[in-house]
């Protein structure tokens, strides 16, 4: 990648950003609101200069036998419900996982009592038996951007002795259902499901079929991308929005010719950075022809052979967009073998900023997002207390101007 040389100042540029909304609330009892989708954000998506809660036991939430009334069934939501508490403050008072304040405990028990309510024996192995292990599914951890967010996944796992169990992908949607399934089998207490969503209706079908049954059963899943068909908590990188701020970027640089390196099509991510960018171009009355358009893997050698074919069909544009860092740093390798000068005769950016991207020579320019903290986000919301609607913690991406992007040259 060349000798190291110290990288240019960035230039900052701020793009539109949502309101931050509240967190979830919780009051003195521990009872969470859970009344919507809650929505919490880092900040707006902008250029800037380079450089939980504990454990919770899942107690029975299934319908339940009740020794009143005839016929009658009663969930510890119910129970919950009577004595004015949370969820989970029912489930440690009647699982006795952990000390409760005395006052909640008295209600939950009168509660109980009042509704003759019987514990799920089912969901209660499956909490003793899941107390120490999480799985983590992602599609490469060998890949930079899901290393990052493996790291931090880990570390907030670690601070509440938790054991991780980590499986790659490769992309492939069958192994990720047929992952989930062992994860089952094995009664892990939570499932971390991190990497785009697929725009698949058979594998969105096969992915309820094996998660409802488990989140039923006390079981916590909480995934990192978009993910259109699953009703689970969610950390969702802002990707259609920064591909939007890098393309008012890149038109305030004076570049009008682009072209984009994309990934599969059937990638939420891919759908989501690729319609962004466009979206942008459009509103600048900047089109973005099919045939500047080139779809390989997520991968430095599909970058490299995206590049490759750009050149091939006759290198036209100015700028040319990777989706990911890590097809960015193929691209790079690709220009530089034949003979393309980045930033001279065309410029080069990427998305995520994956470490290694800053020590590039030339360094990327790239829409950063904080990796290690989305994966620490992901893990935390697995462990925060159930709420009735899943909730969703946007983080948005900043466009990060450095050495492989620079005005285009005008025709001499």
């Amino acid at each position: 990648m060349g000798e190291h040389r110290p990288e240019r100042p960035t230039r900052r540029t701020r793009a539109k950003a949502s309101t931050p909304a509240a967190d979830e609330p919780e009051d003195g009892t521990g009872r969470a609101d859970g009344s919507g989708v809650s929505t919490h954000r880092t900040g707006g998506a902008r250029p800037r200069q380079t450089g939980g809660t504990g454990p919770q036991q899942a107690g029975g939430t299934g319908p339940q036998p009740a020794g009143g009334a005839a016929g009658a069934h009663v969930t510890l939501q119910d129970v919950a419900r009577r004595a004015e508490v949370s969820l989970a403050t029912a489930s440690r008072v009647l699982n006795g996982t952990t000390q409760v304040r005395a006052d909640l405990k008295e209600r939950v028990l009168a509660a109980a009592s009042e509704l003759a309510y019987a514990p799920n024996a089912h969901a209660q192995a499956l909490a003793r038996a899941s107390s120490q292990s999480i799985g983590l599914i992602c599609h490469d951890v060998s890949d930079p951007y899901f290393a990052a967010i493996a790291r931090g996944v880990t570390r907030a796992a670690a601070e509440h002795g938790l054991l991780v169990m980590l499986a790659s992908t490769f992309r492939d949607p069958a192994r990720e259902v047929d992952y989930i399934a062992m994860l089952r089998a094995q009664r892990a207490r939570a499932i971390l499901l991190v990497g785009s969503g697929f725009e698949d209706r058979a594998w969105e079908r096969s992915m309820g079929a094996e998660l409802d049954p488990y989140v039923r059963a006390g079981g916590r899943v909480a995934v990192l991308s978009r993910h259109r068909s699953l009703r689970v908590d969610t950390v969702q990188p802002e990707n259609r929005e920064g591909a939007a701020a890098l393309a008012r970027t890149l038109l305030g640089l004076g570049h009008r010719d682009f072209a984009v390196l994309t990934g599969p099509r059937t990638l939420t991510t891919v759908v989501d950075r690729l319609g962004g960018f466009r979206d942008a171009l459009a509103e600048a009355g900047v089109s973005l022809s099919d045939d500047q358009v080139v779809e390989e893997s997520f991968t430095r050698d599909g970058g490299y052979a995206a590049a490759t074919e750009l050149i091939r069909r006759g290198l036209r544009a100015t700028c040319v967009f990777a989706l990911t860092d890590v097809m960015a740093i193929g691209a790079l390798s690709a220009f530089r073998y034949h003979g393309v000068d980045v930033p001279g005769q065309v410029s080069l950016a990427g998305f995520d900023d994956i470490p290694i991207v800053r020590d590039l020579v030339p360094p990327l320019t790239t829409v950063a997002l904080p990796l290690e903290e989305m994966g620490e986000r992901v893990m935390n919301l697995a462990l925060r207390d159930p709420a009735r609607r899943s909730r969703v913690e946007r983080i948005p991406g900043e466009v990060v101007l450095r050495a492989t992007t620079a005005a285009p040259r005008r025709p001499t």
